[in-house]
């Protein structure tokens, strides 16, 4: 493929800069939606099929994303993370914290944003470690990033938009302290949920 410099930004930008291959690869990377149906049924923004199948075949090509057939669904295709993929896992914590900092996100859709962010370097290698045991087949690591994003506490906002975030030990749903966020994935909730 051509490209129009050697500019290390200029050459990302062509790799990821359209409108869907970064919401793809949060998908992949923060939801675990690895079949194209997970991907096109829990899409938070509407992905149309083309567009889909077009940024899954994009990915492929550019060695972010693999794909294998399902052993359990001849039809079916597994997608997973490749380690140049995994490792865009700080530039996806740093673009949604930008867009909580500076744009009007959604306090339910920013919590893990927010917490990934509030958990640094150190949370971000600890969830790289698991995405490798997921979609490398590398050791399973002690710790389990998504098991904290996920455990049964529920994410809390502050009122108005996000200015801290604090977790509630409470499994009754929204309590009297706000809205309780989505413990799914960076700007997105599990349809159906």
């Amino acid at each position: 493929m051509d490209r129009r410099s050697g500019c290390p930004i200029n050459l990302s930008v062509e790799v990821l800069g359209d409108k869907w291959s970064l919401v793809v690869l949060r998908d992949i990377m923060f939801g675990n939606l690895r079949t194209y149906r997970d991907l096109h049924g829990n899409s938070l923004e509407g992905i149309a099929t083309n567009i889909l199948a077009d940024r899954l075949k994009r990915l492929t090509e550019e060695g972010l994303v693999t794909s294998a057939p399902d052993p359990a669904h001849k039809q079916r295709t597994i997608y997973s993370l490749t380690e140049k993929a995994i490792e865009l896992m700080p530039v996806m914590v740093a673009l949604g914290n930008w867009g909580v900092r500076h744009l009007r996100a959604a306090p339910e859709l920013a919590a893990r944003s927010i917490a990934l962010q509030e958990g640094g370097p150190p949370m971000w290698e600890d969830f790289m470690d698991e995405l490798r045991h997921l979609h490398l087949g590398a050791q399973q690591p002690k710790r389990s990033v998504l098991a904290e994003l996920n455990r049964d506490g529920r994410w809390q906002v502050d009122s108005g938009w996000v200015s801290s975030l604090r977790i509630v030990e409470s499994l009754d749903g929204p309590t009297d302290e706000g809205p309780v966020v989505s413990r799914f994935g960076p700007c997105q909730e599990r349809r159906g949920s």
